[in-house]
Order: structure tokens, then C-alpha cells, then sequence
């Protein structure tokens, strides 16, 4: 999957400035596909430039112009295209894995401490997705979007979650290993 087709998938939903698309990654999406601000503007360049997506300029006083973004008819045409394709699991390119895999061989406390580190971090961005859960429990019927929506927080947690129990699982061996 590229970036263009979560923007798109964005926009999908209505027209947005890039930093109202920013913000959107942050809110919704950030569980599974993160990018920079400046990233976005750039595909945002690209995707004009390919007909996905156009833009309606709006003056702003005393900041530049806004520009808003919204899907064109061969953007929803790529989008298509690209969800008819069948989906890959993407592969794992993870740091902490490789430092497991070093342990024998090096600093068993560092170790221990990026794993604390580590679960901390998880356990933060789980605790910010807990929250985003509560808005959408707090929707009687919600529209399908945000059923959708809540779908792909809840995919995020449990990524989340899965990272904080395999830390502890780790850190348990590594006491139970200094145990005579």
C-alpha cells in the first residue's frame, strides 16, 4: 500500500486541507499507517499531478492561502483499482526483535531497559487509542464510517497490547533466567 492510497481513502469521506489530512492520520488512522506532514504535502503534489486529486484555493487573512483537497473520478477509479488487489502482511522490520536475538551475546541489562522502555511507549499509545475508544462507544448508531473507523482503532489495540504482553513475556524469561 502507498500513501496515496490512504489519502485517498481520506478523502474519500470529504475534501481536507493537508493539515486537516495530517490531523486525520493522527486521529484515525495512526494505528496502522503513520506519516509526516511534509510527506503528505508532498504525495498530495504527486497525486495532482496524476489527476487523483484537486484543489480549491481559499484566502486566508494574515496566513496563506488554504488549499483543499478533494478526490477527483480517476482517484476513486485508482482506489478502487488498488482495494480490488489482494493484500499482503507486510514484513517485520523490527529493531527490539534483532536486540532479543543479540542478548546472548551482549548487555543483558540495556536489554532489560529498552524492553521497560519499550513497554511504556506501547502502553501510552494504547492508553491514547482506550481513549478514542470511548468517543466512538459514546455514539448510540453510528454510521457505517465510524463503525469502520473504530474497526481499525480496534486492530491498532490490539497491536498495541499484543507488543506490551510479548515485553512482559520477555522480561519473565530474562528473570527467570538469572534464577539459579
Amino acid at each position: 500500500m502507498a500513501l496515496s492510497h490512504t489519502i485517498l481513502a481520506v478523502l474519500s469521506r470529504e475534501s481536507l486541507s493537508g493539515y486537516d489530512i495530517s490531523k486525520r492520520f493522527e486521529e484515525s488512522v495512526s494505528c496502522y499507517w503513520q506519516a509526516s506532514q511534509q510527506q503528505i504535502y508532498r504525495e498530495l503534489s504527486k497525486m495532482e499531478q496524476q489527476g487523483w486529486v484537486t484543489h480549491e484555493t481559499v484566502p486566508q487573512v494574515g496566513k496563506p492561502d488554504k488549499k483543499i483537497y478533494g478526490i477527483t473520478d480517476p482517484g476513486r477509479t485508482e482506489l478502487a483499482r488498488w482495494y480490488a488487489e489482494p493484500s499482503e502482511p507486510t514484513p517485520i522490520r523490527e529493531d527490539l526483535l534483532v536486540k532479543v536475538l543479540a542478548a546472548p551475546f551482549v548487555s543483558e541489562p540495556l536489554l532489560i531497559q529498552e524492553l521497560h522502555r519499550r513497554r511504556q511507549l506501547h502502553a501510552a499509545k494504547l492508553a491514547e487509542f482506550q481513549a478514542m475508544e470511548v468517543l466512538y462507544k459514546a455514539i448510540a448508531h453510528p454510521p457505517k464510517t465510524e463503525q469502520f473507523r473504530y474497526l481499525t482503532l480496534r486492530r491498532g489495540m490490539r497491536y498495541e497490547q499484543d507488543w506490551i504482553d510479548w515485553c512482559d513475556e520477555v522480561l519473565d524469561f530474562l528473570k527467570a533466567a538469572e534464577q539459579p
